[in-house]
């Protein structure tokens, strides 16, 4: 019997990819950079599944010309605003994530960039690299304390929570804001005290975003939010670049509105080295490594390949975005 034909649009790791070349007649992007558009819509056509990243848009387009054989897609992330729902619900196509996994891995990361820029670590490391560090001084490169001051988190996901209970070990005051979560149920029990997003990015030495992107979350913070924010606030975005007026961060950060961002994902990804929010030393900026540790990017890869291998033989997918 053939095996069914998917299309896998990048290396992923070894354990998962090894799941879906053993059971599937699988072709596997090698390159660094994702295909074209015009390479993939090339690439799906006659295909049965396929393993896709958050940077591979999946519309209604490229599901017709992969044509009405392709019965699974699965999302090599937890978020799928890279891949038009309704389009494959529609067309009666299973549309597999990776949720939970990446939990744990990403809140270290939000709060490791939470650390860096209160503490200006790479402006540090970078003094020192350039031969500036000639004494100790009084006033070099002061930072802001963490222990004991107030952390906004908007959006209490399983993410969210887990910065909220980091933040417990330094003291921090926790709000969040959130309209959409149980404060009685798990995970939100005793992560915070809940509040409006104004009296958050008022109140806040800190702001952590972790919601997802939608019509709704897009330039959540803009310029009229981040006016609101205390002239000495961090600002980290692990979440998704869009969330983020990039334009009006720029603004903040340069006329001294807000102290610092630092950010995982940005608009437009990856920024180009030219982008003028990389000339600001109060900006970090990292390539959407949230989630990567070997252990989390192998079970992710694993959940992917389950996802994709299942929808193949007709099953329910363990992580199914759209189940009905």
């Amino acid at each position: 019997m053939d095996k069914p034909k998917v299309f896998v649009t990048r290396v992923i790791p070894e354990e998962g990819l090894r799941l879906v070349q053993e059971a599937c007649d699988a072709e596997v992007w090698m390159e660094e950079v994702p295909p074209s558009r015009e390479t993939l819509l090339t690439k799906v056509q006659g295909i049965e599944g396929l393993l896709c990243l958050l940077t591979d848009e999946v519309d209604a387009e490229l599901m017709d010309a992969a044509g009405p054989g392709l019965e699974v897609i699965s999302n090599f992330a937890v978020g799928y605003d890279n891949i038009d729902v309704g389009a494959a619900t529609a067309r009666g196509i299973r549309i597999g994530n990776t949720p939970g996994v990446l939990t744990e891995t990403t809140a270290d990361m939000a709060f490791a960039l939470l650390m860096a820029a209160a503490r200006r670590i790479v402006e540090g490391a970078e003094y020192v690299k350039a031969g500036k560090w000639r004494t100790w001084g009084p006033t070099l490169l002061l930072g802001h304390d963490v222990h004991g001051a107030t952390l906004g988190i908007v959006g209490m996901g399983r993410i969210g929570a887990e910065v909220a209970r980091r933040a417990t070990g330094f003291n921090m005051q926790v709000i969040y804001f959130d309209p959409y979560c149980d404060p009685g149920k798990a995970p939100f029990v005793d992560v915070g005290l809940r509040c409006t997003l104004d009296e958050l990015l008022a109140e806040s030495d800190f702001v952590s975003l972790h919601v997802p992107l939608t019509s709704e979350t897009q330039h959540l913070i803009d310029a009229q939010a981040l006016a609101k924010m205390r002239r000495t606030a961090v600002l980290v975005n692990t979440s998704r670049g869009p969330i983020v007026d990039s334009e009006a961060l720029y603004e903040a950060l340069a006329a001294g509105k807000i102290s610092y961002a630092a950010l995982d994902v940005t608009d437009p990804e990856p920024l180009p080295p030219d982008h003028k929010l990389l000339t600001l030393d109060n900006c970090l900026v990292v390539p959407h490594i949230a989630s990567a540790s070997w252990a989390t990017r192998t079970k992710m890869a694993v959940m992917a390949a389950e996802n994709l291998l299942a929808g193949l033989r007709g099953e329910p997918l363990p992580h199914c975005v759209n189940p009905d």
